[in-house]
């Protein structure tokens, strides 16, 4: 199906005035296809031939004007029109195909009760999957949706959702939105509801889920009220819809989506099982990017898709520092240092790399490929460095004027420069060409000269943006390193200005004290020396969080050896203090470190090493009790374990010694491991499902049944994710999850050179989301070996990849080139 172009956009767009939609849905039809019918109000500014899209199972009537047009003249997505000058009215008449992949209109029927929900993801171009639409973001409309659904169920939309009648439902009539905004959520939903602020708040999910929302209910509505109230002190413009809905929703693709009065968000956010706090954090934090986006993409939305920045790293930046300001989460910027901004630093040095804001998105399949770290975390930080320079209020201030001077309709990268440089009178334009319209990321290294007065500090910069930072420069006690002095400074410094200081050099020269720019930062070898000592002795969690991910890059990069990373892990980590610190440290030690960075021969006494380091946090928890440290501590021995006999005993006592006990997050857990080390059989697999048949539990049976290491359950995987379209997005994925094994190798070494040819043909099968999780997913990750990468580059070089997977495989054969020169194999 084509994608919609920029040009074909503005054309339409430059053509067309839409004025509403009334969208009416029938979703009592059965299981494979629900009725969809569309009335579109326009206005063609001059006679001219255009189109509408669509994508249906059958296209029953098209109507313009009174005038039947020919079903048959649909080609591919789109329906070809001829208009005169003036007014028409377009109606359309569908069937249109529920999905099991996350995409249009999701149906899934939940195991544990065979209760089946619906609910939409329209974003990008996916509207077109439940009603004829133009869709393109700058032709915005309201919206006047009518459903039809069984008697027992709930309709939730975009407005205050009204029962007319048994199985009939009407939804408000929005504001002017965007066409991808649009949502609707059926079934027999189990709701919390309260009021504040004089409009109605909702939380919703399944029922099978029901005493897990209702235990953090107060938890919910208490950060998504005080976000609530924290925004209306940011934003002059009071929020612009008549109500503020929750769906936690199954299968869902991502974290959440942004849908004005209706955000819906993948509902392992609603905890079955045990969590640590900085899972917590996480969750609130996707409560207030979400929150954001009702200003930040809803009531002024971007005009084309080369602007999605200003959604989500708007959003991104806004939910952190939020999350700050106003709940008991006040140190989440550790957790974006030290988890989540690895991910564009990633992102930004591979060959798919694109600026924050590029200046050429050519069409709707090249925009859904830049949904990656660059626009997120990249762009958080390039707006907390802007915050850092302007100062907040100037940013606030330009926040509001580009707001209202937008609301209701869409605005551009230039609008918004504009009004960042109206509010504070500084060049914002020339930070933004520097910040927003560069790839790549800089690296900022001390160089230190001793004097006989005390010592001078040149900063090298390999790159060209500027850069405004903190400077802390650490003393050694035996108290741990404290801040002698702490200093700000501009980059690139007037040549020939060093900066001098008195006394003996530090013991640690830190660049970028505070995390406030995005570069990578490295330590002269004095510094390093006293990190390895004293890392867990810094005071402040963020600035360790600063280190650390110096320690990450280093060894990405070749200049530190990856056991090193693991001796520091082990050293510190034990007496660290801040869980999400332990929590990516470990990470990254175990996804990286072991499983790519060393070589096989080495696996074994790391994992033994991360195994000993787990067992040392449990005993910790001994005596400073902390649930989510020995939650986190459980997961890594449990992960790590090379003997089966620990993992089988809790398993069948259903406790670890002194808690926690197992809940079904462990116990699947505890299963998996024991599939991978060949001590569980299939039968053990299907009973731990009958006792747990809830669609976690099936996604903990599919995950461990692939893990076996037995040729037939090797095929069986294999054919369930690229023979047959019987998966939903979520079985395929932890299927694929199950799949590949470290020290599964020669069972799995003819899968390699098949993974290129199946994932190629089952993504044009099945579309992009599947294609996402293909490349994400089911890569052969455990192959790190250069014939891999020369047979992944052979597939990149043909033609028969789509846009999805072709660029999720780019990105992951970049990864495996640098795994391999970590090794010295390259």
């Amino acid at each position: 199906m084509p994608a919609l172009t920029r040009d074909e956009a503005q054309t339409r767009a430059r053509l067309l005035d839409v004025r509403s939609y009334h969208v009416d849905l029938d979703l009592t039809r059965g299981e494979d296809t629900f009725g969809s019918t569309t009335v579109i109000r326009f206005t063609a500014r001059e006679a001219t031939d255009t189109f509408v899209e669509l994508k249906p199972a059958a296209l029953h009537r098209a109507v313009l004007d009174g005038t039947e047009l020919d079903p048959a003249a649909l080609d591919d997505n789109r329906l070809p029109l001829t208009l005169t000058q003036g007014p028409h009215e377009l109606r359309v008449e569908t069937d249109m195909r529920y999905s099991h992949t996350g995409e249009g209109m999701h149906r899934f029927t939940d195991p544990a009760d065979g209760e089946t929900y619906l609910y939409t993801q329209l974003f990008l171009d996916d509207v077109q999957r439940l009603f004829a639409a133009f869709d393109q973001p700058d032709l915005k409309a309201v919206f006047d949706v009518t459903v039809t659904a069984p008697d027992d169920w709930t309709v939730l939309g975009n407005g205050i959702a009204t029962s007319t009648a048994p199985g009939r439902w009407t939804l408000a009539t929005t504001p002017v939105i965007s066409t991808y905004l649009v949502a609707v959520a059926a079934g027999p939903w189990h709701s919390v509801v309260r009021d504040h602020a004089g409009l109605p708040f909702g939380l919703h999910c399944r029922r099978s889920l029901a005493e897990h929302l209702d235990r953090d209910a107060d938890e919910l509505f208490g950060i998504t009220t005080a976000c609530f109230d924290r925004y209306h002190e940011k934003f002059t413009e009071p929020y612009p819809f008549d109500s503020y809905d929750q769906a936690f929703v199954p299968e869902f693709n991502a974290g959440a989506m942004e849908n004005p009065g209706l955000v819906t968000f993948r509902d392992e956010f609603v905890y079955r099982s045990a969590v640590t706090d900085t899972e917590r954090q996480t969750r609130a934090m996707v409560v207030a990017h979400e929150m954001a986006h009702m200003w930040f993409g809803d009531l002024v939305t971007l005009t084309w898709w080369d602007d999605i920045w200003l959604n989500e790293s708007f959003a991104e930046y806004m939910g952190y520092q939020t999350l700050t300001e106003c709940t008991r989460f006040t140190e989440t910027w550790t957790d974006f240092a030290i988890g989540r901004k690895g991910w564009g630093y990633d992102a930004d040095q591979r060959p798919s790399t694109h600026p924050v804001a590029p200046s050429d998105v050519p069409d709707g399949a090249a925009a859904l490929l830049n949904f990656d770290g660059i626009s997120y975390a990249k762009g958080a930080s390039a707006l907390r460095q802007l915050v850092a320079w302007l100062g907040e209020k100037d940013f606030l201030a330009g926040i509001n004027d580009h707001i209202a001077r937008h609301k209701f309709a869409n605005a551009t990268l230039a609008d918004f420069i504009d009004s960042m440089a109206r509010a504070s009178g500084r060049d914002v334009p020339d930070w933004a060409q520097a910040w927003l319209r560069t790839t790549g990321v800089d690296t900022l290294t001390p160089e230190i000269t001793e004097t006989p007065d005390g010592w001078t500090l040149h900063i090298r910069h390999d790159g060209t943006r500027p850069h405004h930072i903190q400077v802390t420069a650490y003393d050694e006690t035996p108290d741990g390193l404290t801040a002698r002095e702490r200093f700000t400074e501009d980059i690139p410094r007037p040549a020939g200005t060093p900066h001098t200081h008195s006394g003996p050099r530090p013991a640690l020269l830190l660049l970028n004290d505070g995390d406030l720019t995005y570069a990578k930062i490295r330590l002269d070898a004095p510094s390093w020396d006293t990190a390895r000592r004293s890392l867990s002795r810094i005071p402040d969690a963020l600035t360790r969080a600063v280190v650390w991910n110096a320690a990450r890059d280093m060894v990405r990069d070749g200049e530190l050896p990856p056991g090193d990373y693991l001796e520091a892990a082990a050293a510190h980590l034990p007496t660290e203090s801040d869980l999400a610190v332990v929590q990516g440290v470990l990470a990254f030690a175990r996804q990286q470190i072991t499983d790519r960075y060393l070589p096989p021969t080495d696996r074994a006494p790391a994992l033994a090493t991360l195994h000993t380091l787990a067992r040392t946090l449990l005993t910790r928890t001994d005596t400073t009790p902390d649930p989510g440290l020995r939650l986190t501590a459980v997961r890594t021995l449990l992960d790590t374990a090379a003997d089966p006999a620990e993992p089988r005993a809790w398993l069948t006592t259903g406790t670890v010694p002194d808690g926690p006990a197992l809940d079904p997050e462990l116990r699947w857990r505890a299963l998996l491991r024991l599939a991978v080390l060949g001590d569980a059989t299939p039968a053990e697999i299907d009973a731990e499902l009958a006792a747990d048949p809830s669609a976690t539990g099936r996604e903990g049976a599919a995950r461990c049944h692939a893990a076996l290491p037995a040729a037939e359950a090797k095929q069986a995987a294999w054919e369930a994710m690229f023979e047959g379209d019987d998966l939903s997005n979520y079985l395929f994925t932890a299927t694929a999850q199950g799949f590949w094994q470290p020290g599964q190798d020669e069972l799995v070494r003819d899968y390699v050179p098949r993974y290129y040819t199946d994932a190629a043909t089952m993504s044009t099968r099945r579309g992009p989301a599947m294609a996402e999780a293909a490349g994400r997913h089911a890569f052969p990750l455990t192959a790190v070996t250069p014939d891999n990468l020369r047979l992944g580059h052979e597939a990149l070089a043909g033609d028969d990849l789509i846009p999805a997977l072709r660029r999720k495989l780019a990105d992951q054969l970049d990864d495996l080139a640098r795994a391999l020169r970590v090794r010295g194999e390259s």
